[in-house]
């Protein structure tokens, strides 16, 4: 596909410093613009690259001020990392458009219901009573069970899983291998010291714009609904436990796991590696560090926590610290004492 530097200004609503006819037929980074290619500079650090990089056009922000000349055309936006950002995903819209159609072999149900625009690779799988919306993209291997609902636009990348009843959203992004409707983890003790299978009935419902990262897993609820809700992003390799809920536009980075029945409120931005204990909860806008256990609910909203158990992000820092000094301050303890006993 090819743009020119005009249409692209248009669609990221910035402002043309040079030649607004250039062709660009690629993305690159800064350091490794070719001609034809676009880049953007948002991190000063890589500023020297601006200078020297062949790339036919480079996204800056609206304060930003060449120091040297700058061979590449210019477009000037208010954010230039966003700009890109959207000026990717229009170049993904863009090539996963051209996929429509049926592979074979596939296979669904006569019972179900494909809108229009859609594309079911080779392999897949469609069971019973399920609904799936306008350009829906089913990629090879991607196993669809029954009564699933899936809104428009959203995308199932290869491998991908969504057991019986769960319902997908519209302009949702399902990433290779995730598993969405798996069964919660519940098992009943009983007096013999076995554990009795407890079924798991319920169903996983994601909201519009939701990302599933591959590899994530997101359980069944026990009964009624594990819900993630409109615009959270989850990253690749995270444990949802039944029955929990997720706030909107919130962000868990890879490897966290999160027990059932926790919810977890709006916009939270939750660290790699976070345990969460299950039945708690967590409240909005808050921000949780890599690493981090949280067995308690938090109820203020708007904190910044870190550590096992959490503290605040400065008292953590501060801890952190004081546990580096720790075998300087033995040693002086260690003197005093022994002075003290002289």
């Amino acid at each position: 596909m090819e743009f020119t530097v005009r249409q692209i200004a248009a669609l990221i609503n910035g402002k043309i410093q040079g030649n607004e006819s250039l062709k660009i037929n690629q993305l690159a980074k800064i350091e490794e613009g070719q001609p034809g290619s676009i880049s953007f500079l948002s991190n000063l650090k890589y500023e020297p690259f601006l200078y020297t990089t062949q790339a036919s056009a480079v996204i800056v922000e609206e304060s930003f001020e060449p120091k040297q000349p700058v061979a590449s055309t210019l477009i000037f936006v208010e954010n230039s990392y966003s700009a890109f950002a959207r000026l990717l995903e229009e170049y993904h819209r863009q090539m996963a458009s051209g996929r429509m159609g049926v592979e074979q072999p596939s296979y669904m149900a006569e019972s179900s219901k494909v809108g229009d625009h859609v594309y079911r690779g080779a392999f897949s799988y469609i069971g019973q009573n399920c609904r799936i919306g306008t350009n829906v993209k089913i990629y090879p291997h991607v196993y669809v069970g029954d009564n699933v609902q899936i809104g428009d636009n959203t995308v199932l990348h290869s491998g991908v899983r969504v057991l019986d009843n769960c319902v997908i959203g519209n302009h949702c992004t399902i990433h290779p291998n995730a598993v969405i409707g798996s069964d919660g983890f519940g098992f009943a003790p009983q007096a013999d010291s076995s554990y009795k299978t407890i079924p798991q009935l319920g169903n996983v419902i994601l909201e519009d714009w939701v990302n599933v990262g591959a590899n994530t897993t997101i359980d069944c609820a026990t009964m009624g609904s594990t819900v993630i809700r409109k615009g959270a992003k989850l990253d690749n390799l995270i444990q949802i436990g039944h029955n929990v809920e997720i706030g909107r536009h919130t962000v868990i980075a890879a490897q966290t796991g999160i027990s059932g029945s926790a919810k977890i409120g709006d916009h939270c931005v939750i660290g790699g590696q976070v345990g969460i204990g299950g039945h708690i909860e967590i409240a909005d806008r808050t921000s949780v560090g890599a690493q981090s256990g949280l067995g308690k609910s938090i109820k203020e909203p708007g904190q910044s926590l870190n550590g096992t158990p959490p503290q605040s992000l400065k008292e953590s820092l501060r801890s952190q610290v004081l546990i580096r000094k720790l075998p300087q301050i033995e040693k002086r303890v260690s003197a005093l004492e022994q002075k003290k006993s002289e």
